[in-house]
Parts: C-alpha cells; structure tokens; sequence
C-alpha cells in the first residue's frame, strides 16, 4: 500500500473517530461505520489505533498532550507512524476538551454487530467503541453485537480478557457456550474449549449464570477478584477456586496455566499456538488431569517430557503430533 493509500485510510479513521463520539450519532451513524469498518481489514485496524492514540492522549497532562500532538507533526514520525498531522488533529480536539472515550447514553445503538478474530499463535488486543479494552487470545473468535439497552459478546472459541467500562444502563454480557459473564464493574478473562468454560476474575464482580437452568443445576452464582469459576457441561454445577492475577490472564505473557483440567483440554488450547497441531490418538487419555504452566514458545519442549509425567507415548509425523496409550505398544 502506498503512502497515499494509508493515508487516506487514517484521515477516514479520524472522521470516523470524531463522529462515532458527536452527541447526535445515532443507529445510522454506527451502521455506517461497521460497513467501513468491513470493507477492509485495515480500517478496523486503523480505527483501533486511533482508539489506542486516543486514550495516550487522556491520560496525559495538558503539556504532555502537546509534546505528543507535535511529534506527529515532524516528517521522520509521519513515515514512521504514517499517521497524518491532520487526523492527530482530530483526534487531539476531542482528547483536549476532555472527550476521550463518548458516554454510552451519547450513543443511541440500534442493533449491529461486529466480528473480531485472531490467526493461530498471535495474540490480538483492540478497544471497543465504548473504551473496553480486550485482548484476544490465539486462534479466537468473538462477536460483539450492540443494542440499545445491552453491550453483548459471544466467544464462539479460544480465550478473551475483558477490561469493561462499566455502564449499568447498558449491561456488558459475554456469553460462551452455555454460561453467560454479566460484568458488574470488572476485569475478567473467558475461556472456552468445546462446551468447557473457565472464567478468572481480576477485579470486580462477576454474575455467572448457567443458561440451561434447571431444578437440579447451580444455574448462577457470583464471583470476585481472585477467583476462577470452572464450568463443564457433564458436572452437577460450576466449581469455585482461588487464582491469582497473573495467574488469571497469563497466556498475556505467553504462559498457559491449568488447573486440574483434562489432558484433552489441555491439548486443545496449546493447539491455539502450536506451530503443529497435536492429536489424542485413544479416548481413555482424555481425562488425564493436568496442571501446571507451559510456555507457548516452549511447546515442543513440552511435549517432549510428556512421557515422563503420563503413561503416553508421542508420535512426531510431518503434520501432526500424535499422543497415544503407552500400553497399547
């Protein structure tokens, strides 16, 4: 792409940006914006880093804002950045006056949606329209639909860490599967594999509710920082356990961590990373319990240690990795 082609991508951006957050946006105005934001890639992405600049430029002391604001302006950060001093502009008038993130109840939200996905091994993290910040982990995809009284997310797959912006006009839901997350002024992290889902909150207050509520269930029950909630569909109720922060989101840093969870669990989300995919070759390995932290740039290592810990066998082929029954020799 050309510079001209870049730059005409993030002057549409900053119009976007400065629109989105006008008192008179409305269900039309975000319409518009999803189509934009749909036609290219690179638009969301564009989008996303105005978001990014945005918030800098909040959080920033009036001087600070300025310093910053001129460094856009000087030819070697325009290559650089390839961020025009026209929409650094944009943004800087809305970010000065005070406006950094636009109330929801400034944004009259019809019914729209849009998708956020991330390839295999690379994590992904953007700002919703509303400020909350979420990261995306590998090989994970979420759909974020607004509506006039409600923000919903559904994790189709893979693993998300929500930093919300709390509004109690406008709930923040995230369904995964079966379980349902309603934020109440939070930061926690979903995960979900097949029908299993764990949920670790970092701070707040979660309500969890089982979607398939029934006399003989825990259908919903609330969780704070600290603690992880583990749900699988083939149990008489969620469980509760203790986490630390670090522990809660750490796949952030490259570190997947398991509590007590099944082999086949376990060798699912490495799959989110893994530069070869592995294979459970016999069932009766599935429910093999694991925990412990593996780096997800020290798979191979992993793998080949397995052995020692489980009564397995690895298989290296060109494509695939296969774990099977020691015994069956």
């Amino acid at each position: 792409m050309t510079d001209k082609q870049q730059d005409k991508i993030v002057r549409a951006a900053a119009d976007w940006w400065v629109r989105l957050r006008a008192p008179d946006a409305d269900s039309d105005t975000v319409e518009q914006w999803l189509t934009w934001t749909s036609e290219d890639q690179r638009h969301l992405e564009t989008f996303e880093r105005m978001n990014a600049l945005a918030e800098r430029l909040g959080k920033l002391d009036q001087i600070s804002r300025k310093v910053l604001i001129h460094a856009f302006a000087r030819p070697a950060q325009l290559r650089r950045h390839r961020f025009p001093l026209a929409a650094a502009a944009s943004i800087a008038a809305v970010a000065l006056s005070g406006a950094v993130y636009f109330g929801w109840t400034h944004f009259a939200f019809g019914d729209t949606a849009q998708v956020y996905q991330s390839a295999l091994a690379q994590n992904r993290d953007f700002i919703l329209p509303d400020g909350t910040k979420v990261a995306l982990g590998a090989a994970s995809t979420l759909t974020m639909h607004y509506g006039r009284d409600r923000r919903s997310v559904e994790l189709r797959g893979g693993e998300a860490f929500f930093d919300v912006v709390h509004d109690n006009s406008r709930p923040f839901v995230v369904t995964a599967g079966d379980v349902s997350v309603h934020d109440i002024g939070t930061a926690f992290d979903v995960r979900r594999t097949g029908d299993r889902v764990t949920i670790a909150v970092t701070q707040g207050r979660v309500s969890i509710a089982d979607l398939r509520a029934t006399a003989n269930r825990n259908t919903m029950l609330e969780a704070s920082a600290g603690q992880r909630v583990s749900f699988d569909p083939n149990a008489a109720g969620m469980t509760v356990g203790a986490i630390g922060a670090q522990q809660a989101a750490a796949w952030r840093d490259d570190r997947l961590e398991f509590i007590d969870e099944p082999l086949s669990v376990v060798i699912a989300n490495l799959n989110r990373y893994a530069g070869k995919p592995m294979h459970i070759a016999d069932a009766d390995l599935n429910a093999l319990s694991y925990t412990g932290t593996i780096r997800t740039d020290a798979i191979d290592s992993w793998v080949d240690a397995l052995p020692q810990v489980f009564p397995l066998q690895v298989s290296k082929e060109p494509d695939r990795v296969i774990l099977s029954d020691a015994s069956r020799r």
